[in-house]
């Protein structure tokens, strides 16, 4: 159970609750075993009455007497009971939600790379049925566990009181169920780890499939995804079962042992009650007590059965909760900036490949100036980007803003401050309006119809038939690419950032819309430091330097006009290549 220590801090938050939640067990379990008493007692009065005669009306009054304060403890049990399950159950899903929370918030804050090297599937999976796994520890078999032992040091040290030998033999089987239980437990939780594996499988390619959709369509590979389900879903079905297998041992055992006892009692109890060393209720009191402990003793093995479930389950999230988080906000300072970048020998290459992604890059770009950036597929553009949101740091060198080393800045806040549109354009499963509105939770309609103007998709949005509230599908599924980019232009734009950053996201705009857009943002963002990444130099030629990139290192600089006056160059050829096309 050591990954289950994991949750030990919760245990010591909602501590009040649970020691209420376990006084209130011990109450409901001592009214409990208030009926056994009188039942015994009851039995004990009609064998001496039917054996030595007496007063039938004192008899009566007597059972009667009895029956109340049953009925008395069994509604008292009953409603402590309730009680009981209300306080330790709302444990278990106060514990679940900081649980969530905390692996959500670990999503959140681990870096890109991780995401690389994890699919989504499984990451679901871990947040949804791993942490299901554990609620099912931290609330019902929490709750069993406490009843359980409340009952059994309870009922054990009461029927010691009455006859220690008929206790003795009556608890001989729990042993041999120990030792099954501890068996039974290390091959359940080898199997329950197995089961959690094939489900994140099985996640994965589901999620995969779904967003893959049209691509699974357009290649008619129906048959073949059909056939790799099936086999993944046969495997976590032989899975199931064989953890099944395991699991359905317990009750059987139970029962058993619980049938021995109750065999065990009425034997050497009857010998004893014949010799005249009990009562006849005494006989009966202990049938019933083996009777009750039957419910406890047959949770033990589904207890069991539920924490190596949650152990393996744990063991799962603890693996990525422990997860090192390399980039690191070490200032919780918030101050404006004011978009100063600058560049010093930076280099960073990246762990998972081993690719050299930039190699001693060095520039400089005053507020509101602008940079293009123009390369082969590959050179390091993107990575260029990503650096300067802090999604990966540089291995040497240093990137600063505002003459302030990015590292020494708060990361949440220089992100307040930049907009950045990537090369994949990603847009939420809701309306076109509230998808233009994440970038400004506040932003009016006439914000959100401006900026959707100076991205040129304004004209097209008031065309569907519910213009801005039009839903879109899940990431703009239903929206052509042209169309998913200036959305998210408009996003980016709405925030009003101090740094924005382009990376080739008008790669599927004609080029006379490509112009208008390019002439709407040197209007429109002039104070707004702008680094742009494109193939096209058409949306180049504007900026205020333009940045040649080839094998991570930067091979040209200069303005578009001085670019091109350099016929042996990159950038010549490709805005010669470019201009012949359109001519």
């Amino acid at each position: 159970m050591k990954s289950l220590n994991y949750l030990n801090k919760f245990f010591f938050k909602y501590r009040l609750r649970i020691l209420i939640g376990i006084l209130i067990t011990i109450i409901a379990r001592f009214f409990a075993l208030v009926a056994p008493n009188l039942i015994g007692e009851s039995i004990t009065i009609i064998d001496n009455y039917l054996s030595n005669g007496g007063d039938p009306t004192i008899i009566r009054k007597s059972l009667i007497k009895n029956i109340s304060f049953i009925v008395g403890a069994a509604f008292l049990a009953g409603g402590f009971t309730f009680i009981m399950r209300q306080t330790l159950i709302n444990v278990s899903r106060f514990i679940e939600f900081d649980l969530k929370n905390e692996i959500f918030q670990k999503y959140q804050d681990l870096d890109l790379s991780f995401y690389k090297k994890n699919r989504v599937g499984d990451l679901m999976n871990r947040i949804s049925e791993d942490v299901s796994k554990v609620r099912m520890y931290v609330g019902p078999a929490l709750m069993y566990s406490i009843n359980t032992i409340t009952l059994f040091i309870i009922i054990i040290s009461y029927m010691l009181s009455i006859d220690v030998k008929l206790t003795l033999y009556t608890i001989t089987p729990l042993p041999f169920l120990s030792i099954i239980i501890y068996k039974l437990s290390k091959k359940i939780n080898i199997k329950s780890l197995r089961v959690q594996e094939s489900l994140s499988k099985l996640t994965t390619v589901a999620q995969e499939s779904f967003s893959g959709i049209s691509i699974i369509k357009s290649y008619t590979i129906e048959d073949e995804l059909n056939k790799h389900i099936d086999d993944i879903s046969h495997e976590t079905q032989t899975r199931h079962v064989d953890l099944a297998k395991f699991q359905a041992w317990f009750l059987p055992m139970m029962v058993l042992l619980i049938g021995l006892s109750n065999i065990l009692v009425i034997y050497i109890g009857g010998n004893q009650f014949i010799s005249g060393k009990i009562e006849l209720g005494i006989l009966a009191e202990f049938i019933i007590y083996v009777n009750m402990l039957t419910w406890p003793v047959a949770t033990v093995g589904w207890v069991t059965s539920i924490v190596q479930q949650a152990e393996a389950s744990q063991a799962r999230i603890n693996q990525f909760l422990k997860e090192k988080i390399n980039v690191i906000n070490k200032n919780s300072e918030l101050k404006t900036i004011e978009g100063v970048l600058e560049f010093k020998n930076v280099n960073f290459t990246y762990d998972e490949t081993n690719i050299k992604a930039l190699s001693n890059i060095s520039f400089r770009l005053e507020m509101g100036k602008s940079l293009g950036v123009i390369g082969p597929v590959g050179c390091g553009k993107s990575t260029l980007l990503e650096l300067i949101v802090r999604n990966y740091d540089p291995q040497s060198g240093k990137i600063l803003i505002d003459n302030t080393d990015l590292k020494s800045h708060n990361k949440n806040n220089i992100r307040e401050h930049i907009s950045y549109v990537p090369q994949t354009t990603f847009l939420f499963s809701d309306t076109i309006k509230n998808n233009i509105r994440f970038g400004k939770n506040n932003a009016s309609d006439s914000e959100i119809k401006k900026y959707a103007k100076i991205s040129c998709i304004n004209d097209e949005i008031e065309e569907f038939p519910n213009k801005y509230n039009s839903i879109l599908g899940e990431r703009g599924i239903n929206l052509s690419g042209g169309q998913k980019q200036r959305i998210a232009l408009a996003r980016a734009l709405i925030k009003k950032p101090k740094i924005l950053l382009l990376d080739d996201c008008l790669s599927a705009v004609d080029v006379k819309t490509e112009k208008e857009i390019s002439n709407n943002l040197k209007n429109h963002s002039e104070d707004i430091t702008k680094i742009i990444v494109s193939q096209r130099t058409s949306i180049l030629k504007n900026c205020d330097r333009i940045i040649v990139m080839n094998n991570s290192e930067i091979i040209e600089t200069g303005t578009h006009n001085e670019l091109i006056k350099n016929t042996q160059g990159y950038y010549y050829q490709i805005n010669f290549k470019q201009n012949k096309k359109t001519h």
